[in-house]
């Protein structure tokens, strides 16, 4: 395998711990279920804690630090800075600098937990080796947070900290010190970190490819369930600087929520996000590819007449939605500006026909796409 080359070096102090902690819960949690019931309280307290820190590892370690998606009062920072210590992933520097490095070089040699390289090495193996020197310049902006840079000096102290302030005022909160140890605090740990490898491993494995097919990365609406909104990784791939993961009203993404309510509180600004007409012109593109593909199973002359086709009704589609583009961002500049009523009644009017009429396109464009899918040959 590709993860134990010669020339790397094994990480002895990483890798005992993880598999230290695993084995320690392995064996001791049959041993605690047996004599302990652990109550209502400590679970939901667990629960809690986990979910928590999860929201800290996607809205700072995540889309805050390693993608700046948003800007986040230094309050805000403070308290997710902590939720994310609690889930003890490293330093928000060098998470940051791996994730980086993940997507400046995804599926390469030099991106560090690529699924490429197997399974097991994109979900923990990575881990257990000696990471390449860290690169300054990959998260120059992160060295001058002086909030990021403490928490990297003292990560060690700070974690094991956080972890038994929690321990101790669930203990005290439940009366079960016990069970404090083992389940708020060792086997939610266990369970924060599984979940966050299973979007470099799990998240580029079994899903649809919907805004990127080249990419190994997916979208899974069941690991987004797991990951606090993680899952829909193939268009976070796609549009890496969105706020958001779950971009459709339904999509489960806790962590998008929560960066919109404290944008509401005063407590984030400048959410950045794509625009439905950019996503649409992306999905346009990648409906193109496929039945570009499709079409070679015709023969040569039908084949050609088809491609042209396709590409001039692709061409078509994507001027309706830039027309809805310009329109919606005409309407935009006369609300900044304050314009008087009639001018911006008459430009929401122009924006509802250009809706209309890229709606059509899309829908025309739909079955022409089902068509040469389904064999028909397009010739018109």
């Amino acid at each position: 395998m590709e993860a134990f080359r010669p020339e790397r070096r094994f990480d002895w102090p990483i890798a005992s711990f993880l598999v230290g902690y695993h084995l320690a819960l392995l064996i001791g949690l049959p041993f605690y279920f047996a004599h302990n019931t652990p109550g209502a309280g400590l679970i939901a307290a667990s629960v809690a804690l986990l979910f928590l820190s999860e929201i800290g590892i996607g809205a700072a370690y995540h889309r805050y630090y390693a993608h700046r998606c948003y800007k986040l009062h230094p309050a805000a920072e403070t308290v997710l800075l902590f939720l994310a210590t609690l889930a003890f992933q490293g330093s928000a520097l060098k998470w940051s600098h791996d994730h980086r490095k993940h997507h400046a070089h995804l599926d390469t040699e030099q991106d560090p937990y690529s699924i490429t390289k197997g399974f097991f090495h994109a979900h923990v193996g990575w881990l257990f080796w000696k990471a390449p020197p860290f690169e300054p310049s990959r998260v120059r902006d992160l060295l001058k947070n002086p909030r990021v840079q403490f928490q990297d000096r003292w990560f060690g102290p700070l974690g094991v900290g956080a972890n038994a302030l929690v321990f101790a005022l669930v203990g005290l909160a439940t009366g079960e010190w016990l069970g404090s140890f083992v389940l708020a605090w060792w086997t939610r740990l266990m369970i924060s970190h599984h979940l966050t490898w299973f979007i470099n491993s799990l998240a580029h494995t079994w899903g649809s490819r919907l805004y990127s097919r080249e990419l190994t990365a997916v979208d899974n609406f069941a690991i987004a369930i797991l990951t606090v909104g993680e899952g829909y990784h193939n268009y976070h791939h796609t549009f890496p600087s969105d706020y958001r993961n779950g971009v459709r009203w339904y999509h489960f993404d806790p962590t998008k929520w929560t960066i919109w309510t404290l944008s509401r509180l005063g407590l984030a600004s400048d959410l950045r996000r794509y625009s439905r007409a950019v996503i649409a012109r992306r999905l346009v593109d990648e409906d193109r590819k496929v039945v570009l593909d499709a079409a070679s199973r015709f023969a040569s002359d039908l084949r050609e007449t088809i491609e042209r086709n396709i590409q001039s009704a692709s061409d078509a589609v994507q001027a309706k939605i830039r027309r809805v583009a310009e329109a919606a961002a005409e309407l935009d500049r006369l609300r900044r500006e304050r314009a008087p009523k009639r001018s911006r009644k008459r430009q929401r009017l122009e924006l509802r026909t250009r809706l209309r009429d890229a709606r059509h396109e899309l829908r025309e464009w739909g079955r022409l796409c089902r068509k040469v899918l389904d064999g028909e040959v397009v010739t018109a």
